[in-house]
């Protein structure tokens, strides 16, 4: 481990070194690909580095006690600082492989979130208006920003489907564990009766798709244009300004009508299409390898149902770590850390598992 470790300290000391170059500061881009690559060593560095330190200390209080002559209040001391150093020690080494753990490529990205109303009808629609709510706090809360791609938007101000881009570093890795079947157990806002209906959203979470990573043939694109439209009335535009665009080998559509310019939401538009078809091209090798973790914490597909969201009981249920708690109306309102934490926490426990298995 401490091998590996050695390896991040020389890089850290070589990103360190370039970002006093003047021509590094020069060029906006390298400049923020350093400082991300930096961030990520910082932590396994400093923690290597107050390892180290309780290492030291705990070899310096060894050697006051194994001294002869050393009186009792001292060797006390000793005893008391060996102790605290080798908890301290224990800590760093299990937060050490933590943080050694192979690390989703994905994570430092921005995020296509997309909500579909499933069953339920407008009930469902309602919430998948809720749920959009729930995230864009989430974004604000985390300093976040988000902006629409795609909406369609019912009569009483639910949502048959939106889409929309989280940007932030890190966006992804807490984002990820929200792709999955959401249930909602509520008396229905369009009705009014007391009968408590259960409803159901979808929710698709796609790590925005880098240029390099793929690159699609133009000549694959069915691209067309017409007039944006909404729920009554919002969003009319008087020009085809809206996009839709078709990949013709795959069949993927998707559409785009946020701005009001042609151009704007095309390049949305293109930016939904690289994501899904990058999602669907790794969910595939993926599959190709094993039946990757069983415990699918981090991965869990559309199909399946990963939490429910209890009115009645002001009750939150994740599914997969069976966790609850009785916070509905805070998780509502863009406290998700109470549950997302919880859900990295077991999903690097899981990965910890497997590496210390195959080692």
């Amino acid at each position: 481990m401490f091998e590996r470790i050695s390896v991040f300290e020389k890089r850290a000391e070589e990103l360190n070194a370039e970002l006093c170059m003047p021509e590094v500061a020069a060029d906006g881009d390298k400049l923020k690909k350093i400082m991300m690559e930096l961030k990520s060593i910082e932590p396994i560095v400093e923690a290597y580095k107050k390892l180290k330190a309780a290492r030291e200390s705990e070899k310096d209080a060894l050697e006051i006690l194994d001294t002869a002559g050393v009186d009792a209040e001292l060797k006390e001391l000793a005893q008391a600082e060996l102790s605290e150093s080798k908890t301290q020690a224990e800590a760093l080494e299990n937060e050490l492989k933590i943080l050694l753990l192979p690390k989703d490529h994905n994570d430092d990205k921005n995020v296509i979130v997309e909500i579909r109303a499933g069953a339920g009808g407008e009930e469902a629609a309602l919430f998948a208006g809720v749920l959009y709510r729930m995230y864009s706090m989430y974004g604000e809360s985390m300093g976040y920003s988000h902006d629409i791609i795609y909406e369609n938007a019912t009569e009483l101000g639910g949502y048959k489907e939106i889409s929309f881009m989280i940007e932030g570093l890190g966006a992804f890795s807490r984002l990820k564990y929200e792709r999955g079947v959401h249930r909602v157990q509520r008396v229905p806002e369009t009705e009014s009766g007391g009968r408590i209906h259960t409803s159901t959203v979808t929710v698709a979470v796609l790590p925005e798709a880098d240029d390099v990573e793929l690159e699609i043939n133009p000549n694959d694109l069915k691209i067309d244009t017409f007039r944006s439209s909404g729920a009554g009335g919002q969003h009319i535009n008087k020009t085809s300004s809206a996009i839709r665009i078709t990949h013709i080998p795959t069949g993927t559509v998707v559409e785009c009508q946020d701005e009001r310019s042609q151009y704007k939401n095309k390049d949305k538009a293109l930016k939904v299409l690289k994501s899904r078809l990058l999602q669907e091209e790794q969910e595939k090798q993926a599959g190709s390898i094993a039946a990757e973790r069983k415990s699918q914490v981090g991965t869990g597909d559309r199909s399946e149902r990963i939490r429910t969201y209890n009115y009645h009981e002001n009750r939150v249920t994740d599914h997969r770590i069976g966790l609850t708690i009785y916070k509905l109306s805070e998780v509502l309102s863009g406290n998700l850390s109470q549950l997302i934490d919880p859900l990295v926490a077991a999903d690097r426990a899981e990965k910890l598992k497997e590496s210390m298995e195959k080692n």
